[in-house]
């Protein structure tokens, strides 16, 4: 028995016994927590580890701290803070408890001109910050200093300040390039403000998820609430070499999911246990031990996972310890959203979400909707032997009664996916999702905790490839279905975007659109478990209405505000306070090809919800979008294909509309497809139920 089976089999059954949960997974970690709301300095609020696109030996770790930095918020500008240990931890051997490797960051500020209140006057800086870089390969018993009088950048406050002859001369590029110092280590190391790289319609995000779009069609547009911010990062690339739990350069890996090189990363922040204000105004006295008040490891979590009530309890603790965080394992298994992503529940409560629907009838029998059984029924006959569902390796863990998102959600979280079936692509399965199939995934560290994981033999996918895509993982399991290039067979390949989120998370990952598509189960989809709209045998492909609704949905912004750039440390400048202006996303219009890379176009029609009434005994109405004009049908067929009715057909332009269904006493008790056409092509169906 491993590890993670020991961890597990001893409170699996306590924990998953609670259903109720609350699971809100569509933002990053800014002002998450009651408590670090009110210490910025000390607030993570993202975290990154990928593949060094120009540098493949070398892995990128990226730390933010301090949220909704105003660039012009002088004369007292945001910095790291002093009495804080900032830390980022890499755990990489799953035998061993604790980090392997952390590396604790701690900075000091020099007046070097106290008679002006202006931050830089005459090439000197008001509060000008340095930092010590320590690095424990010993569960950190102890450290060693490995970069003593690190530079960290000053605010970038405008061209007088910078260039101008008055300020320091100097070229804001000049200065950020000169703050890249090289650990006596190997490590490369920067520290300073830079554009906050997150981008996320906040605003909708927590009006109870009604995320906007991008170009405004049917709703407000969008607005990246990050735009225009700044942040503090501590970014460090690492040879994979140093990372790797026996130190073997990527070169030494058996094959592109090899998982002797995953590792899991988290990053914490720290503050001494008693501080004591002075009355003559000097720094505050601090003592006592030290104390961690914020972490962060998989982006979300705590502050769209975690209760309030729990937020600060999570950010003081450890994700090694296995009974505090398994008491939070249920969080997962019955996602809050998924409540506004069932029709039977709270479906018409966002209409923004009208697009994902997790599957209820998946196969004809498997319902993932909260409180449902998913794949549970497979447990009493060991459906999943030979696999991670095999009741001798994980089954009884992932396949809880009650928890159907423990096979899904909870893995991804807390463990990592393993490339053991049935976490393979549908490639390959031959219509069964508990076969083996086309390997796509291998991030599985069997430590039951939150981290960042990271498969580092996965090649990074080229930033300027037309491939490329910020949907990460799931544009990588979109090629493998449907591109010829990796579709025709189930051997292991290098599919685009395998690298991206949830394998690690690059800068550029739409995290947001990637959770709330995997809550609408996505990744179910992906290794078979198709929507409900498939019918096996009678379907022309899985590819169906709603399995383009979900992959075709955003979140609004998909980009940055700011261009990131080509080399270490990748994110943009800081805004300038002097010409700070607060900008807004870009937008795609409705029929044009996605922005996202998917290679699919945004549908040029498809029906908004199901009908109502449905089941229906008599009258039942549907409501439909074309996003252009055309001739518009919308046809009723029986279960055999047979047309059983027209009830729309007239020359529409671009907009919503209405038919109804007045099926005539000979029409039988049953299911019926409408099928929607725009110009003779087939758009999208919806499953009618007459029953009287």
């Amino acid at each position: 028995m491993n590890l993670f089976s020991k961890i597990w089999n001893k409170r699996s059954l306590v924990a998953f016994g609670v259903i109720a949960s609350t699971v809100l997974v569509v933002a990053s970690s800014h002002r998450e927590a009651p408590l670090i709301s009110n210490d910025p300095l000390a607030d993570n609020t993202d975290l990154y580890a990928f593949r060094c696109p120009d540098d493949t030996n070398s892995i990128a770790i990226i730390a933010n701290y301090i949220p909704f930095e105003l660039p012009e918020g002088g004369p007292n500008y945001s910095s790291f803070g002093e009495n804080v240990r900032y830390e980022i931890h890499v755990d990489n051997d799953a035998s061993k408890v604790g980090d392997e490797i952390t590396y604790r960051f701690t900075f000091s500020k020099m007046n070097e001109d106290p008679t002006t209140f202006f931050y830089i006057r005459l090439g000197k800086e008001n509060l000008k910050t340095s930092y010590m870089c320590e690095r424990s390969t010993d569960g950190g018993v102890s450290f060693t200093p490995i970069i003593t009088n690190g530079i960290v950048p000053p605010p970038n406050i405008g061209p007088r300040s910078i260039e101008g002859g008055a300020g320091l001369n100097k070229s804001y590029n000049s200065i950020m390039t000169k703050a890249i110092t090289t650990a006596t280590t190997g490590e490369t190391v920067f520290c300073g403000p830079v554009d906050d790289p997150f981008f996320v319609d906040l605003g909708g995000i927590f009006d109870l998820g009604q995320t906007r779009k991008r170009d405004g069609v049917g709703a407000e547009k969008s607005r990246d609430a990050l735009a225009g911010f700044n942040c503090h990062t501590i970014a460090l690339k690492i040879p994979i070499a140093t990372l790797q739990k026996d130190k073997k350069p990527v070169s030494m890996a058996k094959n592109i999911l090899d998982g002797d090189f995953v590792i899991g990363v988290w990053a914490s922040a720290s503050r001494p246990k008693i501080t004591t204000l002075r009355t003559d105004g000097g720094k505050p006295d601090v003592s006592g031990e030290w104390v961690q008040i914020s972490r962060i490891g998989m982006p979300l979590t705590n502050e769209a996972v975690i209760p309030v009530g729990e937020k600060d309890r999570w950010n003081s603790g450890s994700p090694y310890d296995n009974a505090r965080e398994l008491s939070y394992a249920k969080y997962f298994v019955n996602p809050e959203l998924g409540l506004y992503m069932d029709d039977s529940q709270f479906g018409s409560a966002v209409p923004a979400m009208s697009a994902l629907r997790i599957q209820s009838k998946s196969l004809g029998s498997f319902d993932f909707r909260n409180g449902k059984d998913g794949l549970y029924g497979l447990k009493a006959t060991n459906g999943g032997a030979g696999g991670a569902l095999d009741t001798a390796l994980f089954g009884n863990i992932l396949l809880q009664q009650g928890s159907p998102r423990s096979v899904d959600l909870l893995p991804i979280f807390y463990t990592g996916a393993p490339n053991l079936k049935p976490y393979q692509l549908a490639t390959g399965k031959a219509g069964n999702p508990l076969a083996e199939g086309k390997p796509f995934i291998n991030n599985f560290l069997a430590t039951l905790c939150d981290e960042l994981r990271l498969n580092m033999a996965v090649p990074p996918t080229p930033r300027d490839s037309k491939d490329f895509s910020s949907l990460g993982l799931i544009q990588a399991a979109v090629l493998g279905l449907t591109d010829p290039r990796f579709n025709t067979d189930a051997s292991l390949q290098a599919i685009p975007n395998m690298d991206g989120f949830p394998n690690g998370r690059r800068l550029e990952d739409d995290v947001t659109t990637i959770e709330l598509q995997a809550v609408s189960g996505a990744v179910l989809a992906a290794i078979g478990l198709w929507y409900d709209d498939y019918i096996p045998g009678q379907s022309p492909s899985p590819v169906t209405a709603n399995l383009l609704k979900v992959i075709t949905y955003n979140a609004g912004p998909d980009k940055n505000d700011k261009p990131f750039v080509s080399q270490f440390p990748y994110m943009a400048e800081p805004h300038r306070g002097y010409d700070y202006t607060k900008s807004v996303t870009t937008s795609v219009n409705e029929g044009s090809q996605n922005s996202q890379g998917l290679g699919l176009a945004a549908p040029a029609g498809f029906f908004i919800g199901s009908n109502y009434p449905n089941p229906a005994s008599s009258t039942t109405s549907l409501r439909f979008h074309f996003a252009q004009g055309g001739r518009a049908t919308v046809k009723i067929f029986d279960a055999r294909g047979n047309l059983v009715d027209v009830v729309f057909n007239q020359e529409v332009n671009k907009g919503d509309f209405d038919a109804i269904w007045n099926p005539s006493s000979e029409v039988a008790n049953g299911a019926y497809m409408a099928s929607l056409q725009l110009n003779g092509s087939q758009l999208s169906s919806s499953k009618i139920i007459i029953s009287r």
